[in-house]
């Protein structure tokens, strides 16, 4: 598209599909057969963890630090877990954010679960993102300039009435064309949300979960344990410029390449993460139970892997001992060196560095607890 300005209203959006020629050639469907590989590898890794919830407490969590970031809210993964639990209002503003995104993948998560993905799903995730009311924008004036130099990068369609017409012909996309591979068309109704841009803040957030909701509705997935806003982050400049290709030469292939490959890399590393996590579970349970045989039960560990900043609350709410009995348990548990007691406020925090350090790293290594036998293992190294 040669004559596209990027500085007029993108009134002119084409309607979904693209020409089959353009998303679907031998090279992408081959490339979907990889990603679908590394897909079903993931949902088996995850299937190993004895309880779910350790898995969907902590990864949304780093997919809403990282998307978050995407769009410059930066906070850290430590105030995320910190603020997750009971203390979210005591969080600055961009932790609260952050904690609202994962809020809002749950939400979505049960929401796709009761029904399909939706034009009103949509609003209301952004709404949880966004922590008010939003409607399909309605004013004109919005652009998306560039940080640097202020330039206009792109001006998405105005009206409310052509958005809400181009919001469901992207819905009809992904509930009609079902005879397009489901990765190719969660890569195109991607790019067309934002390209349709539907709301004054958070699209891009909110286009975000839309993915991973799209694929638990695919059953590609079964929890929203898909960590894909890494992938966006160490790949920021080439996600903008193919975004910008499809705009302005209609290019889809690069875009879907793009987005494939961002699946298979991210549930490659993804898996390998679950793999150290329960690893390192495993190792947990065999090291307090040797150490505190009369406190150990597989119960308590879990909690520590469903809370790396944990209350007393957390044991009292597990049913596994009262108020007092939890305390001393805790601090039996810093001890011998699993937890680190730290003080938030009024309030003390029980920290698990270890695992705050796996879910952290970008190596997908964890180090034995002090005095265990390693032998010849390297204590620096991925235990085996």
């Amino acid at each position: 598209m040669t004559d596209f300005n990027a500085s007029l209203p993108y009134n002119e959006l084409p309607d979904l599909p693209p020409s089959i020629e353009q998303i679907e050639s031998t090279q992408i469907l081959k490339r979907c057969i990889n990603a679908r590989v590394a897909l079903a590898e993931l949902k088996q890794a995850a299937e190993l963890i004895p309880n779910s919830a350790v898995l969907v407490n902590a990864l949304p969590l780093l997919e809403a630090r990282a998307s978050s970031e995407i769009e410059n809210i930066v906070t850290t993964t430590d105030k995320l877990f910190e603020f997750a639990d009971i203390a979210e209002d005591k969080a600055d503003a961009a932790t609260k954010e952050a904690l609202r995104y994962r809020t809002a993948l749950y939400e979505g998560t049960k929401m796709v679960r009761r029904g399909m993905l939706s034009t009103d799903m949509a609003i209301q995730i952004c709404s949880t993102v966004k922590g008010i009311e939003l409607d399909i924008r309605a004013e004109s004036g919005t652009t998306l300039k560039s940080r640097m130099t202020g330039e206009v990068i792109y001006t998405p369609p105005v009206g409310q009435q052509l958005l809400i017409e181009k919001l469901d012909n992207w819905a009809l996309f992904m509930h009609e064309a079902t005879d397009i591979d489901p990765l190719v068309r969660m890569a195109v109704q991607h790019y067309q949300f934002e390209a349709i841009h539907p709301f004054v803040d958070g699209n891009g957030r909110t286009g975000r979960i839309l993915n991973i909701l799209f694929l638990l509705q695919h059953g590609l997935l079964d929890s929203p344990i898909l960590y894909l806003s890494r992938y966006i982050i160490q790949n920021k400049a080439a996600y903008y410029r193919l975004l910008k290709t499809v705009t302005h030469e209609q290019d889809w292939a690069p875009w879907i390449f793009f987005i494939l490959d961002g699946v298979e890399e991210t549930c490659t590393w993804t898996t390998d993460k679950i793999k150290s996590i329960r690893e390192l579970m495993d190792h947990t349970a065999e090291f307090v139970h040797g150490q505190l045989p009369k406190t150990y039960s597989r119960e308590l560990v879990e909690v520590l892997f469903k809370q790396p900043y944990c209350r007393i609350g957390n044991l009292v709410d597990a049913g596994i001992a009262k108020r007092q009995t939890a305390s001393v348990y805790l601090k039996q548990l810093c001890d011998i060196g699993v937890l680190h007691e730290v003080k938030s406020g009024r309030e003390t925090l029980f920290v698990h560095p270890k695992y705050i350090e796996l879910l952290t790293g970008e190596e997908n290594v964890w180090v034995y607890y002090a005095g265990v036998e390693t032998d010849t293992i390297d204590e620096a190294t991925e235990p085996v």
